[in-house]
C-alpha cells in the first residue's frame, strides 16, 4: 500500500527526532507501535469474519445443491420404478392374455402336411417332423420332438454292444 524504503525511513526518523525530540521519541514510538498492532488485529478479525461470511455462502450453495441433486435423483427413481410397473403390467396382461385365450394344439388326425402329401411315413404315422433347413434359415421343433427323434436316431446309428465285445477279444 505505502512503499517504504530504507531512506524514506530514515528521513522520516530525523524529522520526527527534530520535531518531537529525543526525549519523548520514545513515548511516541510505543504509542504508534500500539495502534499499529490494534489497526493489524482488527483486519485480521475483519478477515476472519469476511472468510467466514464466505465460507457460509459457500455452504449455502452445496446445500443448495445437494438438494437439487437429492431431488433430481427421487424423481429419476420415481419414473424408473413407474415406467418398470408399467412395463410388469403389460408383461402380466400379455401372460393373463397367452393363459385365458390359449390358441387350439394341432393333433395327428387335423395335421395336414403343407406340401399335401399325407402319405409321408412319418405324417401318416402321426410322428412330428425333425427340425429343417429351407434358404439358410431353421424351422424350431419343440423340445419333446428332437428328443424323441435324437433317441430314434442315436438307437439306429449305435452298434450292438456284442458285436464290439467280439471285435476286441479277436474271436
Amino acid at each position: 500500500m505505502f512503499d517504504f524504503t530504507s531512506s524514506k525511513l530514515l528521513i522520516l526518523g530525523i524529522v520526527a527526532l527534530l520535531v518531537i525530540g529525543p526525549k519523548d521519541l520514545p513515548a511516541l514510538l510505543r504509542t504508534v507501535g500500539k495502534y499499529v498492532g490494534i489497526i493489524k488485529r482488527q483486519a485480521a478479525e475483519f478477515r476472519a469474519q469476511f472468510d467466514e461470511a464466505m465460507r457460509e455462502s459457500e455452504l449455502a450453495e452445496l446445500r443448495k445443491s445437494v438438494e437439487s441433486i437429492q431431488q433430481e435423483t427421487e424423481t429419476a427413481m420415481q419414473d424408473a420404478q413407474s415406467s418398470v410397473e408399467q412395463h410388469l403390467a403389460e408383461a402380466r396382461a400379455s401372460v393373463d392374455d397367452v393363459i385365458t385365450d390359449p390358441k387350439p394344439a394341432v393333433t395327428s388326425e387335423s395335421y395336414e402336411h403343407p406340401t399335401g402329401l399325407a402319405s409321408d411315413a412319418g405324417v401318416a404315422q402321426g410322428a412330428p417332423e425333425k427340425a429343417g433347413v429351407v434358404n439358410g434359415s431353421s424351422h424350431p421343433a419343440d423340445t419333446a420332438t428332437v428328443a424323441a427323434n435324437e433317441a430314434v436316431d442315436g438307437a439306429a446309428a449305435s452298434p450292438q454292444p456284442t458285436e464290439r465285445a467280439s471285435e476286441k477279444s479277436g474271436a
